[in-house]
């Protein structure tokens, strides 16, 4: 089961997980039209890699993230990135899902609506 976070906990939670990185999963054109996280603001190194295809594996590792890594998966609203998450899992990669994702769900704001810092 892939553990979830809200975006408004991630602050605290990279405090106590330094290890921490951001793996964007969007497409270009949500990058440029609702943003990006700026998750260097607080330290967290963030990565942008759309899953689109049979590819995104291959496209990761060639990121060169270590599998010591806690890998924080982020999308518009949760779901691709908790797909994202899976494949990750499936590959021994430590993951968990930014259940809210950028832009927020029926549950949650997001990332963007909670404020925290984006491009």
């Amino acid at each position: 089961m892939i553990k979830q976070i809200i975006s408004s906990a991630i602050e605290a939670y990279i405090k106590d997980n330094p290890q921490s990185i951001l793996l964007d999963v969007r497409t270009e054109e949500e990058w440029n039209v609702d943003g990006r996280p700026d998750g260097g603001k607080f330290g967290l190194k963030t990565y942008f890699l759309t899953i689109k295809d049979q590819n995104f594996i291959n496209d990761f590792k060639k990121l060169g993230i270590s599998k010591d890594k806690e890998i924080l998966t982020m999308c518009m609203g949760g779901v691709r990135s908790q797909a994202a998450a899976e494949l990750l899992i499936g590959e021994e990669y430590k993951c968990t899902n930014v259940s809210d994702g950028f832009l927020g769900n029926s549950a949650n704001p997001g990332w963007k609506h909670s404020g925290l810092p984006f491009k």
